[in-house]
């Protein structure tokens, strides 16, 4: 993207400072299993412990937005405006794999201490170092972020599995919640440009059937892969954050960091 395409993408579509700082994008369906021809039905959030507004269906804040099941992958369709963001039948019995990438967006810090707080939260504290060796402000500096977020929903038996699909960061399912044996905890990769992020933090949403959010962070191996310990009738949300030096279009521009950030929403059946 040119800085002036960015500048664009960021008037347009960007979230605020308050918004953007420590907060989740979330791909939140109505229901997690559905029946084959069926609307999967989902909104895109923006929040914290699984509260936020949702999103319309805007074509500019997306790079990305498919349903994948396999090898087969499907634009979601959609009016300018709609809301919830997705609305669209799936035939296909199985796993589906909803898919979003958002465009670039960006704020500025105008404390340090917002940025410091931030990097801790997300376990990313060689930033503090790098951010003084490479001479930069205290205050008065911009971060671009962008979102890529995955989540899965039963389609009739719901048989299938994740798998990674190309995105900068991404949670990789390596468990099918609705049909694996889930006792000794639900298994997940964290990537970065394809490669595992080892030894680094996925945090950990938890809402209980009755609405209490619990949360916590797991970390990944040498392989890049973490165990989450789960349970039944529960909705997850697990998120990882990549911070960088920003892309050189972005560098052209106030951005100094570029964050990106990996999500996943399953749920967890009820026991019978």
């Amino acid at each position: 993207m040119t800085p002036s395409r960015f500048l664009l993408a960021f008037i347009l579509g960007a979230f605020s400072t308050s918004t953007a700082l420590g907060h989740e994008f979330w791909i939140d369906p109505a229901e997690f299993s559905i029946e084959p021809g069926e609307e999967l039905v989902a909104d895109i959030r923006v929040g914290e412990n699984f509260e936020g507004a949702g999103y319309s269906y805007l074509p500019r804040n997306f790079r990305l937005f498919e349903i994948a099941q396999g090898d087969a992958r499907t634009a979601v369709e959609g009016r300018m405006g709609d809301r919830p963001a997705l609305a669209q039948v799936v035939s296909q019995e199985g796993l589906a794999v909803v898919l979003h990438v958002t465009t670039d967006s960006s704020l500025t810090y105008k404390e340090f201490v917002k940025f410091e707080d931030f990097v801790r939260h997300k376990d990313e504290l060689w930033t503090l170092e790098a951010h003084t060796a490479r001479g930069l402000p205290d205050a008065g500096f911009g971060e671009a972020y962008s979102r890529y977020a995955k989540s899965l929903v039963a389609v009739g038996n719901g048989a299938g599995s994740d798998r990674a699909y190309g995105l900068e960061v991404e949670l990789v399912a390596l468990t099918n919640p609705y049909t694996d044996d889930l006792s000794g905890g639900f298994t997940v990769q964290s990537l970065y440009q394809g490669q595992p992020r080892t030894n680094s933090q996925v945090e950990v949403f938890a809402r209980a059937p009755g609405g209490a959010v619990m949360v916590s962070t797991v970390r990944t191996d040498a392989n890049g892969i973490a165990q989450v310990p789960v349970l039944p009738g529960h909705v997850y949300m697990l998120d990882a954050v990549v911070l960088r030096e920003p892309r050189p279009e972005l560098a052209e521009t106030s951005v100094v960091w570029e964050s990106l950030w990996a999500n996943l929403t399953f749920a967890v059946p009820p026991v019978n």
